[in-house]
């Protein structure tokens, strides 16, 4: 298998990476000869991968990094870099290659100390490898002091250092940083794209591949959750179930309860293992004594890291909830194509009766009013309003329609 074989539905992104993977191993073949360096080449040391989620954004950017250390023989012979078995592309791909960063964040934004240290570990050499790859997969979440400092990095990069960014849409990256991209979209897999990958990789029954493929329309990450994932399945169920429990008004704050109390506790399971190890893992680093008692002046250090739990444990939370967001957009996305008699697939044909039953008592005006409350309850999210108040008000809206 190649470095590409995870890249669903993207050929024509997988063509340009792979003649600018070509155009690297003859930069640094001839750079290593002493020869010149050939003209017209599609390499570049920046560029900015966009999509929406599930797109498969960062699959590609950390495929074009493994592609870019393949020290595969058949290079010499004409064969493409990215073989997916030598060395440099298996550590690439698993993780473990010196020269590759990837960098990803469970907080809610990117800071400039963090960036200052990534900056400055890329002005140096390959250790090991053909180049120095740094993979930030989410470049959105860098604050404007993050995005300033990245910028004169990527404006003047190491000549052996390549940045992969990875962002919703150019919008959401400092001007000045993506004029100094170049910049790739990603379109969204098809739904049977996703399920036959399900089914040739994860090894998915294709009933429950197709299913989750469909519910999940295209997203890659979500498909795989949600076909090996029985509380993933549950989740999605009841939060199905939502627009059937606001007909009153204690159903509506009711409901607006349990759907934050459902991604409080995906918070919570998601990060309380991870808080454990990384506490006891910084207490011994620290040389916490057996009875657990601290060395002196280390106070300030385990309230930095409790900081960094609590934020991250926000994120989870928020995330969560955004999926369910998504998942009740796409239903009501589905009672919409009901009431206007198309053609196009229904996403959640598990809740057949539901769609129905919605469709039936109401118009194509109110469903719509209905996904604008959805939207509105997200954009207020991405506001920091309180998450009980801003699904509150989500509901209301959807009882009001």
């Amino acid at each position: 298998m190649s470095v590409w074989d995870d890249l669903v539905g993207q050929d024509r992104v997988q063509d340009q990476l792979g003649a600018a993977a070509r155009d690297a191993d003859a930069l640094v073949t001839a750079h290593s000869a002493g020869e010149p360096v050939p003209p017209g080449s599609k390499m570049t040391n920046a560029w900015l991968f966009t999509g929406p989620p599930g797109s498969g954004r960062s699959t590609a950017a950390r495929a074009f990094a493994a592609a870019l250390q393949c020290t595969s023989p058949d290079r010499a012979l004409g064969g493409a870099p990215g073989c997916g078995f030598c060395d440099g592309c298996h550590t690439s791909l698993i993780g473990t290659h010196a020269d590759v960063d990837v960098i990803r964040t469970d907080l809610l934004s990117i800071g400039v100390k963090e960036t200052r240290e990534l900056v400055r570990r890329a002005q140096l050499s390959p250790a090991v490898g053909r180049w120095q790859v740094i993979v930030m997969e989410d470049a959105d979440r860098l604050t404007e002091g993050a995005g300033n400092v990245l910028l004169k990095a990527v404006e003047e990069p190491a000549p052996r250092t390549v940045w992969l960014l990875c962002a919703p849409s150019l919008e959401d990256v400092l001007p000045t940083i993506r004029s100094r991209c170049r910049h790739l979209t990603l379109r969204t897999p098809s739904v049977e794209a996703v399920a036959d990958v399900l089914i040739r990789r994860d090894g998915i029954d294709p009933e429950r591949a197709a299913a989750a493929a469909r519910a999940t329309q295209g997203h890659i990450g979500r498909a795989r959750r949600l076909a090996t994932d029985e509380r993933a399945r549950a989740r999605r169920a009841a939060v199905l179930k939502l627009p059937l429990r606001v007909e009153d008004i204690g159903g509506c704050l009711k409901a607006a309860q349990e759907l934050i109390d459902t991604a409080t506790d995906d918070a919570k399971q998601a990060s309380e293992e991870v808080d454990v190890k990384e506490t006891e893992d910084m207490k011994a680093a620290l040389g916490a004594s057996a009875g657990g008692r601290m060395p002196r002046g280390t106070a300030g250090v385990m309230k930095e890291l409790e900081d960094r739990q609590k934020r991250r444990k926000t994120r989870t939370q928020r995330d969560s909830l955004d999926l369910a967001l998504t998942e009740l957009t796409g239903f009501y996305r589905d009672v919409l194509a009901l009431q206007l008699g198309s053609r196009i697939a229904i996403a959640n044909a598990d809740a057949q009766d539901s769609l129905d039953r919605i469709a039936r008592s109401s118009t194509p005006e109110r469903t719509l009013r209905r996904i604008e409350a959805v939207s509105a309850c997200r954009r207020a999210l991405d506001r920091n309003v309180a998450p009980l108040l801003a699904v509150e008000a989500m509901t209301m809206a959807l009882r009001a329609g």
